[in-house]
């Protein structure tokens, strides 16, 4: 994981660097397989882009030797 002094981005920004939906993004933490680094009073994520990136090629290679 990133230190603690990486930007915290917004769900939209996240998925504009992703090249995915918002709704995806919100559908991922929903289910557990990315975790936002903050959640708003109002409830609004924030993320340390590289804390995710993390999260998802190991989600990944977690699905590869699932398959193999």
């Amino acid at each position: 994981m990133t230190d603690d002094d990486s930007p915290l981005i917004s769900s939209t920004e996240l998925a504009k660097k992703l090249g995915l939906a918002r709704r995806t993004i919100s559908h991922y933490a929903k289910q557990g397989q990315i975790t936002p680094a903050l959640i708003t009073p109002g409830g609004q994520y924030r993320w340390r882009y590289d804390d995710v990136v993390a999260e998802m090629r190991a989600l990944a290679e977690k699905r590869r030797h699932e398959h193999e």
